[in-house]
């Protein structure tokens, strides 16, 4: 069992991860205000101090602890890695993202110190914006000068200011999406007082609102936490590290994209270049934001170039790149300013257009371009001083190589795209969800727009090599790129070829996916939805089927039979399951001319 401690924006982020395993958890908060969406997550409340925690997690087995608590809950903290280190349990750390430590700021360790502050610079007018639990520690301050709180509109806090004496009067109840700078400019605060939050907080509002208007900020630093946590920074960061630590709470385990391992390659590589010392592992910023660390498999310095390289985990995901090596050689070049991508051997080049990469140039996506950048640019400024001449105008050339790519590439759709020599570095999330539908989808995408670009009007979606190379009979005059398959994504396939404006749309289907189709399902993977006999018996009576043929319908086990009791008389059976088909496919694709084929076990068209 895992325990989360929560409470928190990150706390119900933690929880959301833990609810898509469809196991039992534990999701403990002090009080009961906050509200979670959980099917599987037991919530517990009240405050447990160690000896409790430990109590606990005896009885109920735990296995490990998920720290998602507020930054500044020391105590919490503190109890739980007492307990980690006593019961032998890890415990990860749900980090908040934090901003750099701005000059611009006041900065203390403490709150004494931002008191000392105050008191020997005679601010007497101060707006805290440290939450009602902070009354106390400022209470030296507010009980010789005028002070401010802001705290949450809670009968609990309400309470916990009265009990200290805090002027009622003085109280601002915090109310969500309120104008800082509003507030700030009606009270005319001679500094205002707030804690290394983070981004969750609301940190970077205040910090600009207070900036706007020439107010000093002192910001109390978050306390540090124990050196035995393990810290993430994000939902897929949590959710690695509970594959690694409690390796049967998700059936299936996450991976990276070919762009996440070439942006880590590339930035390690680059240190090196500049530092000339290897990395052992490189940390990077996902497209949305979330900051995670790879390994580095291995790295060769030169003197004017170096080359790392990443070990692809696609987790598992059937990925036929899944366990390549994914190199990264990076040179500085005076000659030109930014990054250039160059080719390398096993990543593929481009020839036809519709991908919205260059002809001729290697196949590396447009979100993996962007990640190397930004990570390129980061670490420029943080070593400006070792760049020639001190200057971020520095060029520099990244060659993405994959020793086995021309190969493994035959495995995927790039011939079909017209890349050739290799496999293309993609990936829009850089995460590999088992079994991914979105790396699965995002290919039919890039597929419909290379055909869109080469002036397909006409477009004939099947669901593999069997059913197409029998449309491929009714249509010979159709380029290759036209026809696509869509596996068992019928409906996510109409929807892109709707969205890209396709005139034209034949949806080819064999009465294994068809029987699940009519019925409404769009995606027809035995996983999601199985043959229901009922509604096929209905479907039967529906088309004036006798009894005989509805009872064996009844009893069959494979669709395919179907082709076998229904007689040639009754085949209007088949024409009110295609008429179903249609009129569930019909609404997402409105604006074309949609034809929808099903397909007979000898290749047959009704």
């Amino acid at each position: 069992m895992i325990l989360i401690f929560g409470g928190t924006t990150e706390g119900r982020k933690a929880t959301a991860v833990c609810e898509e395993s469809g196991k039992p958890f534990y999701y403990s908060t002090k009080g009961n205000t906050q509200k979670i969406e959980k099917v599987h997550g037991i919530h517990i409340t009240g405050g447990m101090d160690s000896e409790a925690i430990t109590i606990f997690c005896r009885e109920k087995n735990i296995r490990l602890i998920v720290d998602a608590g507020h930054p500044f809950a020391e105590v919490l903290h503190q109890n739980i890695a007492e307990v980690g280190k006593h019961l032998d349990i890890p415990v990860v750390r749900y980090e908040r993202s934090y901003p750099e430590q701005s000059k611009n700021l006041l900065w203390f360790g403490s709150y004494d110190e931002a008191v000392d502050y105050l008191l020997k610079n005679n601010i007497d007018n101060l707006l805290a914006l440290t939450g009602v639990n902070t009354i106390t520690k400022l209470k030296s301050y507010w009980q010789h000068h005028n002070c401010w709180f802001r705290i949450l509109d809670r009968e609990e806090s309400r309470s916990i200011a009265e009990k200290e004496g805090f002027p009622i009067e003085k109280i601002i109840y915090y109310q969500q999406l309120e104008d800082d700078k509003l507030l700030f400019k009606i009270l005319k605060p001679q500094a205002i007082i707030t804690k290394e939050s983070g981004d969750s907080g609301g940190f970077n509002q205040k910090i600009k609102a207070a900036a706007q208007l020439g107010i000093p900020v002192l910001v109390v630093k978050r306390p540090p936490l124990s050196s035995t946590f393990i810290s993430v920074y994000g939902d897929n960061g949590l959710r690695k590290l509970i594959e690694k630590l409690v390796p049967d709470f998700f059936e299936l385990k996450t991976g990276y994209t070919t762009g996440t391992c070439a942006t880590a390659a590339t930035k390690s590589a680059l240190i090196s270049l500049l530092t000339k010392e290897e990395q052992s592992e490189a940390s990077i910023t996902l497209p949305n934001g979330e900051w995670i660390k790879l390994p580095v498999h291995s790295t060769h310095i030169e003197e004017d170039k170096v080359s790392c390289s990443i070990l692809k985990d696609a987790g598992d995901d059937p990925d036929v790149t899944n366990g390549q090596e994914i190199i990264s050689t990076v040179q500085l070049n005076s000659s030109h300013r930014g990054v250039r991508f160059l080719q390398g051997k096993g990543v593929g080049t481009v020839t036809l257009p519709g991908l919205g990469l260059e002809i001729g140039g290697p196949a590396i996506n447009k979100t993996p371009r962007m990640m190397m950048k930004r990570e390129i640019f980061k670490v420029m400024r943080h070593y400006q001083d070792k760049l020639p001449h001190q200057s971020l105008k520095t060029g520099v050339d990244v060659t993405i190589s994959v020793p086995n790519g021309e190969e493994i590439a035959q495995k995927t759709f790039n011939p079909k795209l017209g890349i050739t020599g290799g496999i293309s570095i993609i990936g829009t999330s850089g995460i590999v969800k088992p079994f991914s539908s979105d790396a699965f989808i995002a290919s039919i995408k890039r597929e419909m727009q290379v055909a869109k670009a080469l002036g397909c009007k006409h477009i004939v979606i099947n669901s593999g090599a069997k059913s197409e190379r029998f449309v491929k009979q009714r249509y010979p005059d159709l380029p290759v790129q036209a026809f696509i398959h869509y596996g068992n994504f019928i409906g996510e396939t109409i929807k892109l070829a709707s969205e890209l404006g396709i005139a034209r749309l034949t949806l080819g289907i064999m009465i294994g996916k068809a029987v699940k189709l009519a019925e409404g399902s769009l995606d027809t993977h035995s996983r999601k939805v199985v043959m229901n006999k009922s509604f096929l018996a209905q479907l039967a009576e529906q088309a004036g089927c006798s009894q005989q043929t509805i009872e064996a319908i009844v009893n069959i086990t494979m669709a395919r039979q179907l082709w076998n009791i229904i007689p040639s008389s009754e085949s209007k059976f088949f024409s009110l399951m295609i008429e179903r088909c249609y009129s569930v496919c019909k609404p997402l694709f409105p604006d074309g001319d949609l034809e929808v084929l099903l397909i007979g076990e000898k290749g047959e068209i009704v």
